[in-house]
């Protein structure tokens, strides 16, 4: 058994024809935390061997009944816990300790699923290459001097050296899908309020969603069915009904029609390594089927502008209640990313300038809303790189904000539309991995599970395993 080869899916089939156990997969999950997290930085806090070994023995002497009976699972640091400290990397909370757990949370241990640490992060979730945490910044897997994308990035570093089979993430404006392509994972990205909010430390409320990281489509896609649904402790998660996503995969891409946002493709910047490894995606998926199809997101070119004004404004109004008083340290704890955006928050929000910059911008999203509604009445799902470099070194975005917020470009406007999206991996440009987004539309996450799923199995670029 070679953990970091090991899936949900093969683990769960492992379990039943007793070819290893829940107490091997975990001791193996727990060497790899000892052999890899000192220099990669993947998880600040790990439950304790002899209590993860006990659960491990209980479900062995089950029938592994429940869908993620045994599984291992880290999640980001920004999912309460109870009894398990919750820090969302930042040093304000650093000792604080929940009293109960996020929904997801809770579904997640309800359907087996064993809980073997918290992960690094961006603190508060404020960042996309994993370098804005109050603490030690994790390592890209596939590159040590490399970052492993944002906010998520522990969360993607400990799927990808097989610290645990799955992970959580929370995806504002890349923060799943990021780390996922930088680390050649799958991260999905959902539909607003397809997953419940309840438990997780807000960033921007009317941006976040929760996602999970994973080897393939396929335990991405059962992770989503077990959390997904209506919640009576978030009103803005949706009353429609979750699919049974992972038995809807098969099939064939005959009959679908792909769209390419050439505004995204005429992007100045973008690598053309990344920009070739994309183009060979869509070719792969004309091979299998698709039709592909020019279409226009006009608004592509102020979402940038529109997201960094609406999100500040939401942090600045979620970070007020960290004063010291309740949970932690006081606001001079703060770090520097943290600061900053609660300053642009809170100067867009002022009087004098709220019509100029945060009106502006709420009108300008539903602009963008409106672009990929119009878009979806013509196509199945949008194709475009994830993200328009490969990872980048550690300390070379650190100095320059703007440059840093750009390489989100792709996936930012996806959450300012509420739509779900999809990573999955497409190819490496020598060692490093390159990722691959697919949009759908509301509610679509079947739909784009089905085309990745397709392509997944097309070309398994996920075997493809870290070199350490």
């Amino acid at each position: 058994m070679d953990i970091k080869e090991l899936t949900i899916q093969s683990a769960l089939e492992g379990f039943q024809k007793k070819k290893f156990t829940v107490v091997d997969v975990v001791r193996a999950c727990l060497a790899n935390i000892q052999k890899y997290n000192d220099d990669y930085h993947a998880l600040l806090t790990v439950v304790d061997e002899k209590t993860l070994l006990c659960q491990a023995e209980k479900i062995d002497k089950t029938d592994y009944s429940l869908p993620l009976s045994g599984i291992p699972i880290v999640l980001k640091d920004l999912f309460t816990t109870t009894g398990l400290r919750t820090t969302a990397g930042s040093k304000v909370l650093e000792h604080y300790t929940p009293v109960y757990d996020a929904t997801v949370v809770a579904r997640l241990k309800a359907a087996g699923a064993i809980i073997i640490g918290k992960a690094n992060q961006d603190a508060w979730g404020h960042g996309s290459s994993g370098e804005n945490t109050d603490y030690i910044p994790a390592k890209n897997p596939y590159d040590p001097s490399r970052v492993p994308g944002g906010s998520s990035s522990g969360s993607a570093v400990a799927v990808a050296l097989g610290m645990c089979l799955a992970s959580t993430g929370t995806d504002t404006g890349s923060s799943v899908r990021g780390p996922a392509a930088f680390c050649n994972l799958v991260g999905l990205k959902p539909t607003y309020g397809r997953v419940s909010r309840y438990g997780i430390i807000a960033m921007a409320s009317s941006f976040d969603t929760i996602g999970h990281i994973t080897k393939t489509v396929y335990d991405n896609a059962l992770m989503c069915e077990i959390t997904a649904g209506k919640d009576a402790y978030d009103a803005t998660t949706g009353d429609q009904q979750v699919p049974t996503y992972s038995q809807g995969l098969d099939g064939t891409l005959r009959g679908k029609t792909i769209g390419l946002p050439k505004e995204y493709f005429e992007l100045k910047g973008m690598d053309p390594r990344v920009r070739d490894a994309t183009q060979a995606a869509i070719k792969k998926m004309e091979d299998l089927g698709a039709r592909v199809i020019e279409v226009s997101l006009p608004h592509t070119t102020v979402a940038m502008a529109c997201y960094y004004i609406l999100v500040p404004s939401e942090v600045s109004s979620n970070l007020a209640r960290f004063d010291g008083v309740r949970f932690g340290c006081g606001r001079e704890t703060f770090g520097l990313e943290a600061k900053r955006r609660v300053m642009i928050g809170t100067y867009a929000l002022s009087s004098g300038y709220y019509d100029a910059y945060y009106q502006t911008a709420a009108k300008i999203r539903t602009l963008i809303k409106k672009d990929f509604d119009d878009v979806f009445t013509k196509v199945d799902a949008i194709v475009a790189p994830s993200s328009p470099t490969l990872p980048f070194t550690i300390g070379e975005r650190s100095s320059d904000p703007v440059a840093m917020y750009l390489s989100d470009i792709f996936m930012c406007p996806v959450n300012i539309s509420g739509v779900p999206a999809v990573n999955v991996p497409c190819g490496f440009v020598g060692d490093l991995p390159v990722g691959l987004q697919i949009i759908g539309p509301q509610f679509g996450e079947q739909n784009i599970y089905q085309i990745a799923s397709v392509y997944e199995k097309a070309t398994e670029w996920y075997k493809r395993t870290t070199p350490v």
